[in-house]
């Protein structure tokens, strides 16, 4: 897979920069020094483990909660109430009125962003006849399914056609066909030159989806940059093999740490201060016969495992 776009280069001042930011609970540091910036016209992907800080630093940016530490700057000012009509928010833990109509809550949400009332009933109806929620307009939120309900969430959150858009997992739950239609939704508002920052916890979604990431752990940055230069700085890291007798035991090779099956060959990848020539070597020496060697860039899944664990090469796009 490849990344949904090339490396953005900015020419406009960053929607968000966070610099040196730190967060505590009681005695517990939960954002340590975090910096990063996102700009108009991409998705940064927010990765992490759970509870590694990345809710905790999209509150920090909405003005939820603040930093102990260091600056946040949201459109060139502090975070605050006045920029709610420029932003869009999709929290992890979401819910719309059970007991009243869906175009009703549209309708007040849209007010909440600035919208008339006229206005907010039109661009909701326009946005759910889009996302194929026409006939669910007059339901309550009750009636919907899991799918149509979390639809309707993100017309609720693009509403205000948002400069800065922030996604908490937006994908979660979802069958593949409405997962598409969102992230359809997701490129379009990136197009249309809003400032989108996704935390999700699917690699597959950040590699296909977002122009830059930012792995973080524990509150620290781990990983921040495009997902060609983040995959390229771990160039090395993955071989695929094909041919007869191929070992898929990790624990029988010196020079990995995880094996796997894919596509009618094995994938190995490297064990940090090994090379995929050990490998070759130990290949050959226990008599496999070899007909496909591929050095591969790894996955974003396999770099995140890596990367957790500890890998130097993360210190070159850190």
């Amino acid at each position: 897979m490849t990344s949904a776009s090339a490396p953005v280069t900015p020419a406009s001042a960053a929607a968000v920069d966070v610099r040196g930011v730190w967060k505590r609970y009681g005695d517990t540091d939960v954002v340590i020094d975090l910096s990063f910036d996102v700009h108009p016209g991409e998705v940064l992907g927010f990765l992490g483990p759970n509870g590694s800080g990345k809710t905790t630093t999209m509150r920090m940016i909405l003005d939820i909660i603040r930093p102990a530490k260091g600056d946040i700057s949201v459109f060139d000012g502090p975070p605050g109430v006045e920029h709610q009509d420029r932003i869009g928010y999709l929290p992890e833990d979401r819910g719309l009125y059970r007991d009243v109509k869906i175009i009703d809550t549209l309708t007040y949400f849209g007010a909440l962003r600035g919208l008339s009332q006229s206005a907010g009933r039109a661009r909701a109806r326009q946005l759910l006849d889009e996302m194929g929620l026409g006939d669910a307009a007059e339901k309550k939120a009750a009636e919907l399914s899991r799918g149509m309900h979390q639809k309707a969430q993100l017309i609720a959150t693009i509403l205000n056609d948002p400069d800065l858009l922030i996604i908490d997992e937006p994908f979660q739950g979802l069958d593949p066909v409405n997962a598409e239609l969102l992230k359809g939704v997701v490129r379009d508002q990136r197009d249309a030159g809003a400032a989108v920052i996704m935390s999700t916890h699917d690699m597959g979604d950040a590699q296909t989806l977002c122009d830059r990431i930012l792995l973080i752990d524990e509150g620290k940055r781990l990983l921040y940059g495009t997902v060609d230069r983040v995959r390229e700085a771990f160039s090395d890291g993955a071989v695929q093999v094909s041919g007869k007798g191929i070992p898929t035991d990790a624990d029988t090779l010196d020079s990995v740490t995880d094996v796997h099956e894919v596509d009618g060959a094995v994938r190995y990848l490297i064990r940090d201060g090994a090379t995929p020539q050990d490998l070759f070597r130990e290949l050959a020496s226990n008599g496999t016969h070899v007909e496909q060697f591929a050095v591969q860039a790894p996955s974003l899944d396999e770099i995140f495992i890596r990367t957790v664990a500890g890998d130097p090469r993360a210190e070159a796009v850190r």
